[in-house]
């Protein structure tokens, strides 16, 4: 499955299952980790990005298997990162860029 290298697109931090209204359709995940509970997300998001999480995490196989970019381990997207944040994932880098004007 081809996963796009690049996604730029606005933010969305959540911190459990009770922000998951939150998440709008093409938003970026942002999160410390996530667990099968968050799977239903992946649907809607354009890429994921984590606090913690390696290439067997969760994120990481949910992720390849939508076919979106994912960058885990960041230690602080969730503290970094503001909801409504134009971002920008590169998952080939395993970056996040943050636009500094949104």
């Amino acid at each position: 499955m081809w996963v796009p290298a690049a996604v730029s697109a606005p933010a969305c931090v959540l911190f459990g299952s009770g922000d998951f209204s939150k998440l709008k359709p093409g938003d970026v995940l942002v999160a410390v980790t996530t667990t099968p509970a968050w799977t239903p997300l992946f649907a809607s998001a354009s890429a994921v990005v984590t606090d913690i999480g390696g290439p067997l995490s969760h994120s990481s196989i949910v992720a390849r298997e939508y076919g979106i970019p994912a960058v885990m381990a960041t230690r602080s997207a969730t503290r970094s990162i503001k909801t409504g944040q134009m971002v920008t994932v590169d998952g080939t880098k395993g970056t996040v860029t943050l636009d500094e004007n949104s």
